[in-house]
């Protein structure tokens, strides 16, 4: 990071300044893009996200990715307390999520969706290996191809608040973060300009992501600049969540398990694969109407997945 020079004071306005002393950030440490040198609240988002993947483990990563998860190792506790130190991957996470969840008004909206049809396209993919042999298919890839459908279709959901120039800030290319658990704590690398890419294209970026995270070798390039983000909470089991905002960003959609649940389905109650996705939003850049069209369009995609290849 660039450093000002010897014992000039940083360009920053008080409630920055404050909010970089509660996070323990050295505003010197600090790139500054705001107009004139100023450092903003994103600056130090930017910051502490680009720290905590400095300090990623160098082995052993899990990317939280369908069908796969790798648990951090279990304290063993013998007879008492037993405390763990928060350094690290963690440390810069919990202040960036802290900074994120009391700088951006949250709001969550939930929908549960018959992903039946996803289901079946994913299989049928991977046998046919249509998108090529070595290329990894899952159900997160069209999760996430939904997800860009959507965006394109609503591109005001893909912007970043400006404090400083008191300003929206619509972003020019989707840069779409997968959020990757590593046994020391949550890393969200991104797939840079997401939105263009083809089926295929996104399956390899997204393939060339878990390879990058498992060998501990994700850098703080692919680190910033995430303008939405998606977890897979379902990988652990787990229905929904109310996830937080990656510092910075708009949007973070969390994908649910995929369960059998019984279904009405043209007039009968039949066994049908069934996730619930979960969207939270900034509500200071994106209205309900907004956030309610952005997931019933990831829904409706992913309902009716064929229509990814139309619009994609």
């Amino acid at each position: 990071m660039a450093e000002g020079p010897v014992g000039e004071r940083p360009l920053a306005k008080p409630p920055v300044r404050k909010l970089a002393k509660d996070l323990g950030i050295d505003l010197r440490a600090v790139t500054p893009t705001g107009r004139d040198g100023v450092i903003t609240r994103e600056d130090l988002h930017a910051h502490a996200a680009a720290q905590a993947a400095v300090v990623a483990p160098a082995a052993e990563p899990a990317v939280v990715e369908a069908a796969e998860a790798v648990a951090a190792p279990v304290p063993v506790f013998v007879g008492g307390d037993v405390r763990v130190p928060i350094k690290g991957v963690r440390k810069a996470t919990a202040q960036a999520m802290v900074a994120s969840a009391f700088t951006a008004p949250h709001v969550t909206e939930f929908v549960q969706v018959d992903v039946t049809r996803t289901m079946k396209f994913v299989r049928k993919l991977k046998e046919s290996g249509e998108l090529g042999r070595d290329v990894r298919v899952s159900s997160l890839l069209l999760v996430a191809k939904a997800l860009l459908v959507a965006i394109k279709r609503h591109p005001e959901i893909n912007a970043q608040w400006d404090e400083a120039a008191q300003e929206i800030v619509l972003k020019g290319q989707v840069n779409l973060g997968i959020a990757a658990a590593t046994p020391r704590g949550l890393i969200v690398p991104n797939i840079k300009d997401a939105g263009s890419k083809t089926l295929t294209g996104l399956a390899v970026s997204l393939g060339e992501l878990v390879e990058t995270a498992r060998q501990g070798k994700t850098s703080p390039a692919d680190m910033q600049g995430g303008t939405v983000t998606i977890t897979n909470v379902g990988v652990f089991g787990v229905d929904t969540g109310t996830p937080i905002l990656n510092p910075g960003e708009a949007a973070i959609l969390a994908f649910g398990a995929v369960r059998e649940l019984p279904w009405v389905h043209k007039g009968k109650v039949v066994p049908r694969q069934v996730t619930t996705l979960a969207l939270s939003f900034d509500h200071r850049l994106v209205d309900g109407e907004l956030g309610s069209r952005v997931l019933a369009d990831v829904a409706g995609l992913l309902e009716f997945p064929k229509r990814l290849i139309t619009w994609g």
